[in-house]
C-alpha cells in the first residue's frame, strides 16, 4: 500500500492526542489530556428549543443545499460580534463559515503552501495545526514563545529565511495557556507590517477570558493579509463542528471559498440555522459568564494542587483564560517516557513533544483543566506529582 500513498500523508503523523484519548477512555483514568469543554456548559435545553424552531419555521430550507460561505444571517452575526468587541469594520462578506476551525487550517494549507514553502509557527504550537500544514510538506520555522509572547529576534530571523504564512494563537495559547502582552503584540505587528505574509490568528478561546482585559489582535484589519479564526465549539457546542474565519483580504477569501467548495461544498446547514437561532434567542454573554466562572475555579483548583503536590523543580503557567496550562520539568526528563507511568497511576496528560514542529526530547506537558471537577483535579494532580517526583 505504501507505494500508493502520497508523500504528504506519508509524512503526516496521526494525532497523538487522539491516540491518548483512546488510551485514557477508561472511566477509572483521570484525564487532563483532551481539549474538551466541560459538558455541563452545553446549553442542551436551549439548543433543543432552537432545533424545534428551526424545523417549524425554516422547513425545507434547513435541510437543503446552501452557499459555500455560510448562511448570510450567521455571517452577519459573526461580523457584528467582532465589531462590537474590537471596533473592527467586518461585514458578512468578510466571513467564511467552516466545518470546525480545524477546517480553516486545512484550507489555509491547501491555498497557501507548496512543498518547501516556509510557515512560521510558535514553539510550541497547536499540534493539529502542525498536522494540517504538514500535508503540504512545508518548512516549519519555529519562533520561541515567551511569557510576553513571540521572541521578536527569532521572528525577524524566521521572516528573513522566508515564509508565506505565520500562524499564531495570541490568547490563552494552546498548549501553554500564555497570552501575548499588548506590548509584544504591537512589536510583532510592527515587524510584520512591511512583510508580504498572511498573518493568521487562531482565537478559539478568546471569549473564555476569566482574568484581565481583552487585547487587540496583531493583524485582523490592521494588516492587509490578516486572518482571524474563531469557533462556536468552546462557547456553544463542539459537536456541531462550527468554525469560521474573518478577513478583509477578499482575494484570499475567494481562494479559500474555492478550496472549501472542493472539500465539502458547505458546512452543515441545519447546524448553522440552529446556532443562529440559539444566538438570536439567548444571551450569549450571560452564558459565557457561567463558563468563565466555571473555568476560573477549575484552573485555580489545578494550579493550587500543582503548587502543593508537584516538586519545586517543576514550573507551570497560570493562564488568564482558555482551557490549558503548561508544565516544564527539569531538563533530561522526557515526558513521553513519563506518560505510561502516569497512565499506570490512572492519570493522563499530553507530553510536550507533539506540540513542536521539530522532533526532539522535551520535558514539557500540557494539562487541560476544564473537564474535571475540583476534587478530581486535586486527586489527579496528586498522583501525577508522585509520578514526577519518582522521575527526578
Amino acid at each position: 500500500m505504501d507505494e500508493l500513498l502520497s508523500d504528504g500523508i506519508t509524512n503526516t503523523p496521526p494525532s497523538f492526542v487522539r491516540a491518548i484519548l483512546k488510551a485514557a477512555s477508561d472511566p477509572a483514568i483521570t484525564s487532563f489530556a483532551g481539549g474538551l469543554p466541560n459538558p455541563i456548559s452545553f446549553p442542551q435545553e436551549k439548543l433543543m428549543e432552537s432545533m424545534q424552531r428551526v424545523v417549524a419555521e425554516r422547513g425545507p430550507e434547513a435541510f437543503q443545499y446552501s452557499m459555500t460561505a455560510g448562511i448570510p444571517e450567521l455571517r452577519e452575526w459573526i461580523a457584528e460580534r467582532y465589531n462590537h468587541r474590537f471596533g473592527t469594520d467586518y461585514t458578512a462578506d468578510d466571513v467564511l463559515v467552516t466545518t470546525g476551525s480545524q477546517q480553516v487550517l486545512d484550507l489555509l494549507g491547501k491555498v497557501l503552501l507548496d512543498k518547501g514553502d516556509g510557515v512560521i509557527v510558535e514553539k510550541p504550537t497547536y499540534l493539529a495545526a502542525i498536522q494540517a500544514f504538514a500535508l503540504q510538506q512545508p518548512v516549519f520555522r519555529e519562533v520561541e514563545l515567551t511569557e510576553e509572547g513571540l521572541n521578536t529576534d527569532e521572528l525577524t530571523a524566521a521572516l528573513e529565511a522566508g515564509a508565506k504564512m505565520i500562524y499564531l494563537i495570541p490568547n490563552f495559547q494552546n498548549p501553554t495557556g500564555l497570552t501575548y502582552t499588548a506590548e509584544n503584540r504591537a512589536k510583532v505587528r510592527e515587524i510584520l507590517a512591511d512583510r508580504n505574509i498572511v498573518v493568521v490568528e487562531d482565537d478559539p478561546y478568546g471569549e473564555l477570558r476569566f482574568e484581565g482585559e481583552s487585547l487587540p489582535y496583531i493583524g485582523a484589519t490592521a494588516l492587509p493579509h490578516g486572518v482571524v479564526m474563531g469557533s462556536f465549539s468552546k462557547t456553544v457546542t463542539p459537536g456541531f463542528r462550527m468554525g469560521y474565519l474573518l478577513t478583509k483580504d477578499h482575494e484570499l477569501l475567494r481562494r479559500l471559498n474555492t478550496a472549501k467548495e472542493a472539500a465539502d461544498l458547505h458546512t452543515n446547514v441545519f447546524s448553522q440555522f440552529v446556532v443562529l437561532d440559539y444566538l438570536r434567542h439567548n444571551d450569549l454573554d450571560e452564558h459565557l459568564v457561567k463558563i468563565r466562572d466555571l473555568y476560573r475555579d477549575q484552573a485555580q483548583a489545578m494550579t493550587d494542587a500543582m503548587a502543593e503536590f508537584f516538586p519545586a523543580e517543576v514550573a507551570f503557567t497560570k493562564p488568564q483564560g482558555g482551557m490549558f496550562l503548561w508544565a516544564t520539568l527539569p531538563a533530561g526528563i522526557n515526558t513521553m517516557d513519563l506518560f505510561p507511568k502516569a497512565l499506570a497511576r490512572c492519570v493522563a496528560f499530553v507530553p510536550g513533544e507533539p506540540f513542536y514542529a521539530e522532533p526532539g526530547s522535551y520535558s514539557t506537558m500540557r494539562l487541560n483543566f476544564t473537564n474535571a471537577d475540583a476534587d478530581t483535579i486535586r486527586d489527579g494532580i496528586r498522583r501525577l506529582g508522585e509520578v514526577i517526583a519518582e522521575a527526578l
